[in-house]
C-alpha cells in the first residue's frame, strides 16, 4: 500500500533527519557542480515539423547565406537633430562591429531622409553563441557612444536570447509574502520557515538538473523561469498540506516522529497524486507536436517531481528536527474551519442563487477569451526605458513597422534561376508588402532567398494575413506546378505557424486532459456527477483566467499595474501550458476538499451536513495554500518580460478563482443542489471499476482515517 510505504518513509526521515538532510545537501552540491561543468544554455527554436516556415529554414540552412543564424540591430541617429547620419561615423561603427567575435557580417540601411540608419549584425546560430557575445556588442556600443556624434540603440534576436529579463526582485517579494501567510496560518516562525526551506532546496536541485539537461538537448528560455515559478508554488503548497496534518497529530498527543510518518502517509498521498497529475498533464502537451513545448514541459516536470520527493523525504526530516516545538502556537486552529462554517451554511441555505451568481460571474470573465489572439511579444512591448524598445521605435518611425519583422522567402530553384526574380516582382506587388530586397542566389545549392518587409508590424494580425496570402496565392501563382518551390520563413512567419499549430491542437489536448480528470476522479470517489461537476468547474476557472489575460494584455485593462506599457498578443504556447499546469493544481484542491466531504457523508448519510463539515474543515488550509501560490505566481507578473508576466498573472488568477469562487461558493452550492445524487454510481459501472475504496475511505484523499490505523492493517 502507498500509505504504508509513505508512513515508513516519513517516519524514517523524521527519526534520522541528519542523514536525509545530508543526502539532500549532497544532491544539491552535485546538481550545482554538474550544472556548472556539464550544463548547457537555453535556446529558442520556434519551429515544428511539417510547417512551411520549417521548410524555409531548412532551405536557408542549405544555402549557407547566414540568414538562419541570429541577428542584432544597431540603430543610429545623429545627436544633432535634423541632420543626416554622418557617413564616416556609420562606416566606423560597421567596421568595429565586424571585428567582434562570431560576427558573420553586417548590412547597412539608411532611411529615405537620411536621419536614421540600421546596421543589421549577422551571427551564427544560437548554440554557437553565449551571453559574452551580447556583452561584447553592448560594451563596444557603450564605448562608441562617447566617441561618435551618434545616438545608438540596440535590439534583435541576440538581446532576446541572452538578456536577463527574469522575475528579479518580484520572486523575493513572492517568497516574503508566502512566509507571512505561513506565519499567520501557523503562528510559528519555525513552521513558516520549513516549507520555504524545503522549496528552496528542491528548487536548487530541480533547476540545476534542468541546466544539466540543457547540455544534452535544447531547453527553451522560458523553462527555467516557469520551472522556478511552478516549483516554488507547488513546493510550498505540498509542504503546507503535510505540515498542517503533522500539527493535527501533535495536537492529539502523538509523538513527533510518529506524527511525521502519519502526516506523510495521509497528506503525502494527495501530494503524490497531485504532483503526478501535474507531470502527466504537462507531458501530455506532446500532442501539439511542437518540440520546444514538449521539451519545455519535460524540464518543468523535473522540478515538480523533485518537489514531490522533497515533500515526503526532506520535509519530514525537518519536522523531526523541529520536534514538539511545532505544536506550541495558536496556529493549530487552522484546520478547524470555525470561521468558514457560517459562510458555508449561508451558501447552502441559498444554493441556487449562489450557483447561478457565481457561474454568471465566471462566464462573464471568460467572454474575452473569444477575442484571443496568439503571437509573441517583441521589442515593441518592452519598457520605454530599454534600448531594445527605443531601437524598435526608431526603426518603425523611419522605415515602417514591417522592418522590425522581415519575412524570408526561401526558393528551391530546381534548375530555374529566373524564378527568384519573378517571385520578387510578384511579392512586391502584394498590398501587404512594403519592399523586397534583391534575391540572394546560391547557385551551387540551388537556393535563393528574398528578404521581404511587410507594411505592418510583426505583432499585427495583418502580418499573419499577409503570410497566409503569400502562401495561398502569390507564391503558387509564380512557381505553379513546376519543379521550383517557395516557402515563407522568418521569425514572424515561424511564430504565426507555431501559434496556428497550437491553436489547432489545443481542443484535442483539452479534451484529453478533461477525460483523464473525469476518469481519475471517478476512480477516487466512485461517483459520476462529482467528476463531471469538477470538469465543468475546472473549465470555468481556467476560462476566467484566459479571459483576464486577454483583457489585460490585448485590451490593456489594468496593464499599467503590472508594468505593461503596450498591448501585446498572448504568447502562442502559454494557453496550453496554463491548462496543463492548472489542471494538476486544481485536482489537488479537488481531492483534498471532496475527500473530507465524502468521508462525512459516508459517516452520517446527511448530504447537507457533510458539505458544510467537509468544506469548512478544509477551507482554511486550501485558502492558505492558494494565497501562497497566488503570492508566488503574482510576483512573477512584475518581471520585464511579457511572457513571464502572462504566466504569473494567468496562474495567479486561476488559482485565486479556483480556491475562492469555485471551492467556497460553487462546490458547496452545487453539491447541496444535487443532494444524494452526488454519490450516484450505476451498479454496472461500479463492477467495471478496479478496486473498491471501502466505506468511508478514499484511495488517495488526505482525509482518510488516521494513518496509524492504515499502517497496522494486514
Amino acid at each position: 500500500m502507498l500509505s504504508n510505504a509513505l508512513s515508513r518513509l516519513g517516519g524514517s526521515a523524521a527519526r534520522h533527519p541528519w542523514r536525509v538532510i545530508a543526502a539532500w545537501l549532497l544532491a544539491a552540491v552535485v546538481a550545482v557542480v554538474a550544472a556548472a561543468t556539464l550544463g548547457g544554455r537555453t535556446a529558442d527554436e520556434m519551429s515544428a515539423p511539417g510547417l512551411d516556415s520549417q521548410q524555409a529554414a531548412a532551405l536557408i540552412e542549405r544555402a549557407g547565406t547566414g540568414e538562419q543564424g541570429m541577428t542584432a540591430q544597431v540603430v543610429v541617429t545623429p545627436t544633432a537633430a535634423g541632420t543626416p547620419v554622418p557617413k564616416e561615423a556609420l562606416a566606423r561603427l560597421q567596421d568595429e562591429i565586424r571585428r567582434l567575435p562570431h560576427v558573420v557580417g553586417t548590412a547597412g540601411l539608411v532611411s529615405p531622409d537620411g536621419r536614421v540608419a540600421v546596421v543589421r549584425v549577422q551571427y551564427p546560430e544560437q548554440d554557437q553563441l553565449s551571453a559574452a557575445d551580447l556583452d561584447a556588442l553592448v560594451g563596444l556600443v557603450e564605448r562608441l557612444r562617447g566617441e561618435l556624434p551618434l545616438r545608438i540603440e540596440m535590439g534583435g534576436d541576440l538581446f532576446y536570447a541572452f538578456s536577463d529579463a527574469g522575475a528579479g526582485i518580484g520572486e523575493l517579494i513572492g517568497l516574503l509574502a508566502a512566509a507571512a501567510i505561513l506565519f499567520l496560518a501557523f503562528g510559528s516562525l519555525v513552521a513558516a520557515a520549513l516549507p520555504i526551506g524545503m522549496a528552496l532546496f528542491g528548487l536548487t536541485v530541480g533547476v540545476s538538473t534542468m541546466t544539466v539537461l540543457a547540455g544534452a538537448i535544447q531547453i527553451p528560455t522560458f523553462a527555467p523561469v516557469l520551472g522556478s515559478m511552478v516549483g516554488l508554488g507547488v513546493g510550498i503548497d505540498y509542504a503546507l498540506f503535510v505540515l498542517a496534518r503533522h500539527r493535527e497529530y501533535l495536537g492529539q498527543g502523538v509523538e513527533h516522529h510518529e506524527a511525521a510518518g502519519l502526516a506523510v502517509a495521509t497528506a503525502g498521498r494527495p501530494v503524490v497524486f497531485a504532483g503526478g497529475t501535474v507531470v502527466v498533464s504537462i507531458l501530455g502537451m506532446a500532442v501539439a507536436n511542437v518540440p520546444f513545448m514538449t521539451i519545455g514541459g519535460l524540464a518543468v516536470s523535473i522540478v515538480v517531481l523533485v518537489m514531490v520527493v522533497a515533500s515526503v523525504t526532506l520535509l519530514p526530516a525537518f519536522l523531526g528536527l523541529a520536534g514538539a516545538r511545532l505544536a506550541r502556537s495558536r496556529g493549530l486552529r487552522v484546520a478547524r474551519g470555525v470561521g468558514w462554517r457560517p459562510w458555508i451554511r449561508h451558501v447552502n441555505r441559498h444554493p441556487a442563487l449562489y450557483a447561478l451568481g457565481a457561474t454568471a460571474l465566471l462566464v462573464a470573465a471568460t467572454l474575452p477569451l473569444f477575442a484571443l489572439r496568439v503571437g509573441l511579444p517583441d521589442d515593441g512591448s518592452m519598457p520605454a526605458s530599454r534600448t531594445e524598445r527605443q531601437a524598435y521605435d526608431l526603426v518603425a518611425a523611419a522605415f515602417g513597422p514591417g522592418t522590425n519583422g522581415p519575412l524570408v522567402i526561401a526558393v528551391d530553384l530546381a534548375g530555374d534561376p529566373g524564378v527568384a526574380d519573378r517571385l520578387a516582382t510578384a511579392v512586391a506587388a502584394d498590398p501587404g508588402i512594403a519592399s523586397v530586397a534583391p534575391p540572394q542566389v546560391d547557385a551551387a545549392a540551388g537556393v535563393a532567398t528574398l528578404v521581404v518587409f511587410p507594411t505592418t508590424g510583426p505583432q499585427d494580425r495583418a502580418t499573419a494575413d499577409t503570410v497566409s496570402r503569400l502562401r495561398a496565392t502569390v507564391l503558387p501563382g509564380v512557381v505553379g506546378a513546376g519543379p521550383a518551390s517557395a516557402h515563407v520563413g522568418g521569425a514572424a512567419a515561424a511564430l504565426s505557424d507555431v501559434g496556428r499549430r497550437t491553436s489547432e491542437r489545443l481542443p484535442f489536448f483539452v479534451a484529453a486532459v478533461l477525460a483523464l480528470s473525469f476518469v481519475l476522479l471517478l476512480l477516487v470517489f466512485r461517483s459520476v456527477l462529482v467528476p463531471l461537476k469538477a470538469v465543468l468547474l475546472n473549465l470555468l476557472s481556467i476560462g476566467a483566467s484566459y479571459g483576464v489575460l486577454v483583457a489585460v494584455f490585448q485590451w490593456g485593462w489594468g496593464g499599467s499595474l503590472i508594468g505593461l506599457e503596450s498591448t501585446v498578443p498572448i504568447v502562442s504556447f502559454i494557453p496550453m501550458f496554463l491548462f496543463a499546469i492548472l489542471f494538476g493544481l486544481s485536482m489537488d484542491y479537488e481531492v483534498f476538499l471532496l475527500s473530507r466531504v465524502r468521508e462525512e457523508y459516508q459517516r452520517t448519510g446527511d448530504n447537507a451536513a457533510s458539505v458544510v463539515e467537509g468544506v469548512a474543515g478544509t477551507a482554511r488550509v486550501i485558502t492558505s495554500a492558494a494565497l501562497i501560490m497566488v503570492a508566488v505566481f503574482l510576483s512573477f507578473s512584475f518581471a520585464e518580460d511579457p511572457s513571464t508576466k502572462m504566466f504569473g498573472l494567468g496562474l495567479a488568477t486561476a488559482i485565486f478563482v479556483d480556491a475562492t469562487v469555485v471551492r467556497m461558493v460553487l462546490v458547496p452550492a452545487t453539491m447541496t443542489l444535487l443532494g444524494r445524487a452526488n454519490w450516484w454510481l450505476p451498479g454496472w459501472l461500479d463492477r467495471l471499476l478496479p478496486g473498491s475504496s471501502g466505506p468511508g475511505r478514499s484511495p488517495v484523499g488526505p482525509e482518510a482515517p488516521p494513518a496509524r490505523e492504515v499502517v497496522h492493517q494486514p
